[in-house]
């Protein structure tokens, strides 16, 4: 009986400790979007300075 409880009490400190977890999803999250902004720049960039050169090729 007293195995029961005490593992009881582990499971229920367990559940209620998810501060650990959500810092890893935002952590994950927080990638994510830095990967997404890096490509975007990086394609616009390019066609960027792609638009750039041809006006001052013609000018």
């Amino acid at each position: 009986m007293k195995l029961l409880v005490t593992l009881q009490a582990l499971l229920n400190s367990l559940r209620s400790d998810e501060k650990g977890a959500t810092a890893v999803e935002y952590g994950l999250i927080v990638s994510l979007i830095a990967i997404v902004i890096i490509a975007a720049v990086a394609l616009v960039g390019t066609n960027l300075s792609t638009l750039f050169n041809t006006v001052a090729g013609r000018v």
